[in-house]
């Protein structure tokens, strides 16, 4: 039982850390009420879903700048863009501790939880000829992909707050 009892300070420490962890992902990121997501820090408003299929990245391109404008009821907005690299990995949840989410497809993924992917395999705007940098919510890295693949991509749209 000693062993026991030295555990519990140990565990209300973890505990205390996860929520402190969260009210600042909560003070950062404030879910607007509208289908989007402001970051205070960086001055972006994210679109609270991805696409909610397989893109590839011409599309996915495609998808940003035709689509979201009608996906949002008042329509205010017309400047939304692929996200780069950094701001990606400015909503994944690097820490060993939290377990993450179940994606549609099957991936876990650790994100915010103000925002919600249906796959862990997000395209950036940073592109080559025929290859783009994906960013994966499952393992928190960056790898370069060719711009026709589909499965488990997908786009999350974003815009810089004026």
């Amino acid at each position: 039982m000693t062993g026991f009892k030295r555990l519990i300070p140990i565990g209300l420490a973890l505990l205390l850390a996860m929520c402190s962890l969260t009210s600042l992902a909560d003070e950062r990121f404030k879910d607007n009420g509208d289908g989007t997501v402001t970051d205070s820090q960086l001055n972006l408003m994210w679109l609270k879903t991805d696409n909610q299929g397989d893109i590839g990245w011409l599309d996915g391109l495609r998808w940003v700048k035709y689509n979201v404008f009608y996906l949002l009821p008042e329509n205010k907005y017309d400047d939304w863009r692929l996200p780069t690299i950094s701001e990606l990995k400015s909503l994944y949840v690097d820490n060993q501790t939290v377990e993450g989410v179940e994606a549609d497809c099957g991936m876990t993924v650790r994100i915010i939880p103000q925002i919600s992917l249906s796959c862990g395999w997000v395209w950036s705007s940073e592109s080559s000829k025929i290859s783009a940098t994906v960013f994966t919510f499952r393992e928190g890295y960056q790898f370069s992909d060719l711009k026709m693949h589909k499965k488990a991509h997908r786009v999350l749209a974003v815009r810089d707050i004026k």
